[in-house]
């Protein structure tokens, strides 16, 4: 059961992943894998709207995907891209990577064998992981600029589209997590939580949401 402390603390923790950046043109788009095949929708409207040339799908399989996406997250995503009418030429895939820090790192990787000049990205994630891909990009790709992106829409909304609330507040407390932990493992950089952040993480692990908490 999910309680109305659950819901307020969740809210928090989605808001403050939200980075808020205002979106402009940039010299590649870079969609995320997950288990969210609506980071592909975003990523194809934002192509459509000539906000990059090219896009990079990115990702393997993880415990969450391997069943609903058995060819790797990246080549569901570029199905899901085609479908909505992005063409083939406009699509890179990169089907290796297993971490968000992976994801940028080969991503980065496949533009340079492809001797694209990129100077600025749009990337795209799910709207619990807008800070926590932000900082990592950052950490790891720092000469260039970063513009995050996301599915415009509420918390509620987002579960309705999943169907799983419960899951969705896990993957929340542990993107936040992330960001309490992985600075200092050298992953990404320092994204300062406010007090009531950091209350409403903890109140979250107190209420179990934890299946996506790594282990110290």
């Amino acid at each position: 059961m999910i309680s109305a402390q659950n819901w307020v603390d969740a809210e928090r923790l989605w808001e403050f992943q939200q980075m808020g950046h205002e979106l402009r043109p940039c010299s590649v788009g870079l969609g995320l894998g997950s288990h969210d095949l609506g980071v592909a929708d975003v990523s194809a409207d934002l192509y459509r709207r000539g906000l990059f040339p090219v896009v990079v799908f990115t990702g393997a399989t993880s415990r969450t995907t391997e069943g609903r996406m058995p060819r790797g997250e990246a080549e569901h995503y570029r199905d899901r891209a085609l479908e909505l009418g992005v063409p083939a030429s406009a699509i890179l895939v990169e089907p290796n990577a297993r971490n968000t820090g992976e994801n940028i790192w080969l991503s980065r990787a496949l533009l340079a064998e492809q001797g694209m000049d990129v100077s600025s990205v749009l990337l795209i994630s799910k709207p619990y992981e807008e800070r926590r891909a932000y900082a990592t990009a950052r950490k790891l790709w720092p000469d260039v600029d970063i513009v995050s992106a996301s599915a415009t829409m509420s918390l509620h909304e987002y579960v309705d589209s999943i169907q799983d609330a419960h899951l969705v507040l896990d993957m929340l407390v542990g993107a936040q997590q992330r960001l309490f932990v992985y600075p200092k493992r050298g992953f990404m950089i320092e994204q300062p939580a406010p007090v009531d952040v950091v209350m409403a993480y903890e109140r979250l692990c107190d209420g179990g949401f934890t299946s996506r908490l790594m282990a110290d």
